[in-house]
């Protein structure tokens, strides 16, 4: 099969916007994606696919047809892909899918949600719809409860403890200060993150990530495509996999099976190991996330992720910078966005195009995209200054 790449990318500011819609929001990030996509016309166009949960919990049937025609992609085949947190990420890997197997020369890939125009009991209730139904969400299990299950869970096995998500929390909103889409785009002290109110113990205010409104858009292209662009950065390496939805199924509370299959093929399909990451941007809805993602994507062994997060490694000067965008903690999370927009990070780091926050030297970067609380997972392998 032919080399993927991405050519374009862009995103909505991620935030409460209520004077936005869905479609408005992915047109916001489409627009972005075209226009950093020199050479590329949206006559080029033959596939598109996107992600949403389900655009504030009302499980619209057509919204994938729906933000594409919006922004004038007239009788292009639109796909809708819903795994839960995971879905744009899987959406990207389904793009790169169809130019690989040579049914399209470029195809769209994005994402959007508005979650922002709900009370938070309603919130609450449809986010748990990406959780094992009968044992968790029926049974009032929210996700914060299910992520802190997970960290007592860590905090019992090794040499842990809630301040190594406070530092996790100080690292990203440090890095999101920088990041001018980012939703809580502010920095905030160890004492701030350490002392917040308690969400679920051992989670805190500060240790979970926002509910976001955003759109996110990615265009990927062949080969022969690619050159014609300004920028081009090939898609090396795809991965993922499954595993039970419900925590309470699994073999093991501090590690995401899925997380570990999809970064093992998505490693061998680039020819590459963990050692070889320049940065990574990680699924970290809550702190512990990302300190189980430091583990299943092979930066540490099992239990070390706390000594990483001691010693700098993941900061953004650090020999691993780990969501130099803000992740999800500070740039936000708006549902169906969260992959694509990971995404939208890599293609500028790689390109040397994100400002502030710019990481010298990066050449290789990954993106983890997690559908509930490991239900599903897709990583990208990403590999700048190829063409």
């Amino acid at each position: 099969m032919r080399d993927v790449y991405v050519v374009g990318a862009g995103q909505s500011k991620y935030g409460a916007f209520p004077d936005e819609s869905y479609r408005s929001l992915f047109e916001t990030a489409y627009e972005s994606a075209l226009d950093s996509a020199g050479g590329i016309d949206p006559g080029d166009i033959d596939e598109a696919v996107v992600g949403s949960l389900g655009v504030g919990g009302r499980q619209l049937g057509l919204s994938g047809p729906a933000v594409t025609e919006h922004v004038g992609l007239h009788g292009v085949p639109c796909s809708r892909i819903e795994n839960a947190c995971a879905a744009s990420g899987y959406a990207v890997r389904q793009a790169v899918q169809a130019v690989k197997s040579g049914m399209a020369d470029v195809a769209l890939a994005g994402g959007y949600e508005v979650m922002t125009d709900m009370s938070g009991d309603v919130a609450k209730y449809w986010l748990g719809v990406s959780g094992e139904t009968e044992w968790e969400r029926l049974t009032g299990t929210t996700f914060s409860g299910v992520y802190a299950q997970m960290a007592s869970a860590y905090i019992d096995a090794y040499d842990a403890s809630p301040d190594h998500f406070s530092k996790v929390a100080v690292k990203n909103h440090a890095n999101g200060a920088k990041n001018p889409k980012a939703h809580l785009g502010f920095t905030c002290s160890f004492d701030d993150a350490r002392d917040a109110p308690v969400v679920a113990d051992p989670l805190n205010l500060y240790h979970c990530c926002p509910t976001s409104d955003g759109a996110a858009a990615v265009i990927v292209a062949s080969e022969e495509f690619a050159e014609k662009c300004d920028d081009a950065v090939r898609v090396a390496g795809v991965g993922a996999a499954s595993e039970r939805v419900g925590l309470f199924q699994r073999d093991s509370y501090t590690s995401i099976r899925s997380t570990e299959e999809a970064a093992n093929t998505a490693y061998e399909m680039a020819g590459v190991g963990p050692d070889d990451i320049d940065f990574a941007e990680v699924h970290d809805c809550f702190a512990i996330a990302e300190l189980l993602a430091y583990e299943d994507l092979g930066f540490c062994e099992r239990g070390e992720a706390p000594n990483l997060i001691d010693r700098g490694v993941t900061e953004l000067d650090g020999d691993l910078p780990v969501n130099p965008s803000g992740g999800l903690k500070s740039k936000g999370h708006p549902i169906g966005a969260t992959g694509a927009g990971q995404v939208v990070e890599a293609f500028s780091q790689l390109t040397g195009q994100a400002g502030d926050r710019q990481i010298e030297g990066a050449n290789v970067g990954l993106t983890h995209n997690v559908g509930g609380s490991g239900g599903a997972a897709v990583v990208h392998v990403l590999e700048g200054g190829v063409l």
